[in-house]
């Protein structure tokens, strides 16, 4: 079986909810970025065998397979086919794992994987109505939000503990922003202004320099009165789109590619779909195993940050080194616009390895109703 190597990869800077995407549609903003990965890996369209773009709420402006529209938007040709994906909050870590198994299998040697999703434009949950009778005869369907204080209680993790680990999110982006680091990954955004011509966006919205310890201790709970889990130790809803290339070894020769890491193992797993977030607990020793690694060898971990509790839980699990879990921060500050973070996390991580010389990182992703996802990556 063949490998499969991400060649490049890309994302707009993330933004706020009513922030500076709110005018934008998200099939344009996938279009744009589709167009900027093209260009920075000197790719002829007309050589990408399939486009797999993760979304998650797919009515309204996301609707309409976007995974297809998206690249007829950006110019390509009307050969290079495109669907849409929804592993809910992984979707974007889905599509580079679907498109890994494509390369994998001989069946394409050039792929993008790409997500999007606008939390403005098209509200969370606006896809679904009500739950089986079938469904809520065997389990208590809850939100999110109750998950995560599930977990906080089983993992028994203090109010304390989540906004310690909060406000080092925001103050690791904050640093992060400060050096570059994420130059490496957004591109300029140019948005139309009622005001001006245009205005160039680069910088993602959600870091908040201005936040302290004592500003996150005054936030009330969100999803209970005694809980634990509030707004500022919670991901935040955002706007964006990322999106990476992936080619077969066929392909690197043949259109001369210069591949940055390869895709070295996956894993998908099924958890309780009430607590509902606890996969990348599982998800994590599986890959491991399918990699054949121990859990020492990995460089860089890129857990989502969909609650803080999500993270601690699965720290508590492993005993890691913290300095390599999300060392640029997170959801919580970066933010986490569905169906585009997988693909962010991917590049995070392999700026990281680029940038300390390491070898592997693992990246996972909780996930809602219950399921996990976890890649592990190896810098070339």
């Amino acid at each position: 079986m063949g490998e499969a190597y991400i060649v490049d990869a890309v994302r707009t800077p993330f933004g706020r909810r009513n922030g500076m995407f709110k005018d934008v549609r998200p099939d344009d903003l996938a279009a744009t970025t589709l167009k900027h990965l093209v260009l920075k890996t000197h790719t002829d369209p007309a050589i990408i065998e399939d486009v797999r773009l993760g979304c998650v709420t797919q009515v309204g402006e996301q609707g309409f397979n976007i995974g297809r529209l998206a690249p007829l938007i950006a110019g390509f040709p009307v050969e290079v086919p495109g669907a849409s994906v929804n592993r809910m909050c992984a979707s974007s870590l889905e599509t580079v794992n679907q498109a890994t198994q494509a390369i994998k299998a001989d069946m394409h040697d050039v792929v993008i994987a790409a997500g999007v999703e606008s939390m403005t434009r098209v509200p969370m949950g606006s896809d679904g109505s009500t739950f089986s009778e079938g469904l809520l005869a065997q389990y208590q369907m809850v939100p999110q939000g109750l998950s995560a204080e599930m977990i906080a209680q089983q993992w028994q993790l203090n109010r304390e503990e989540l906004d310690a680990y909060s406000y080092q999110s925001h103050k690791r982006a904050i640093s992060s922003q400060h050096d570059g680091y994420f130059d490496k990954e957004t591109f300029d955004v140019s948005v139309p202004s009622s005001d001006n011509p245009e205005q160039i966006f680069r910088v993602d919205e959600g870091p908040r320099p201005d936040t302290s310890i004592e500003k996150m201790g005054t936030l009330r709970p969100a999803f209970k009165p005694d809980g634990v889990v509030t707004a500022g130790n919670s991901s935040q809803l955002t706007d964006g789109a990322s999106a990476l290339l992936l080619a077969s070894e066929s392909g690197i020769k043949r259109y001369g590619y210069s591949p940055r890491a390869r895709v070295v193992a996956m894993s998908v797993v099924g958890v309780d779909p009430v607590i509902m977030l606890t996969g990348p607990i599982p998800a994590t020793r599986k890959v491991l195993d399918k990699a054949g690694l121990q859990f020492e060898d990995i460089d860089v971990f890129e857990v989502n940050e969909a609650f803080a509790s999500v993270v601690l839980a699965w720290g508590k699990e492993y005993h890691p080194d913290w300095d390599k879990v999300n060392p640029h921060g997170g959801a919580i500050a970066i933010g986490h616009p569905l169906g585009a973070s997988g693909g962010r996390l991917v590049m995070t991580a392999l700026n990281h390895l680029e940038e300390t010389h390491g070898h592997y990182g693992l990246i996972t992703m909780c996930i809602g109703w219950g399921m996990g996802v976890a890649t592990i990556i190896e810098r070339i």
